[in-house]
C-alpha cells in the first residue's frame, strides 16, 4: 500500500464513520479509479481550469448516489465537451 493509498483509506474510513455506513460501500475498484481519474483529467484539460476536476468528480458522485451508472455518466461528460 502506497502512502496515497493509506491516506485515501483513512479518509474513506472517516467519511464512512461520519455517514454511518460500512467503509466497503465507499470502495473503489481499479476500473472505477481509472474512470474517475480520467474524468478529472478531462475536466482539468478541456475546461482549462484545474479546479473543475474535483468539482466534476463531486457532481459525478452526487449523480452516482441517485443510482446513475458511472459509464453512462462518463459518456455524458464526454458528449458535453465535444
Amino acid at each position: 500500500m502506497t502512502p496515497v493509498d493509506a491516506w485515501l483509506s483513512a479518509a474513506r474510513d472517516a467519511l464512512a464513520r461520519e455517514a454511518g455506513i460500512d467503509p466497503a460501500a465507499l470502495e473503489l475498484d481499479a476500473k472505477e479509479t481509472a474512470t474517475i481519474l480520467d474524468l478529472a483529467r478531462v475536466a482539468a484539460r478541456e475546461s482549462g481550469d484545474r479546479t473543475n476536476a474535483p468539482l466534476l468528480c463531486y457532481l459525478v458522485g452526487l449523480a452516482r448516489h441517485s443510482g446513475a451508472d458511472l459509464a453512462a455518466l462518463t459518456d455524458a461528460v464526454g458528449r458535453s465537451s465535444s
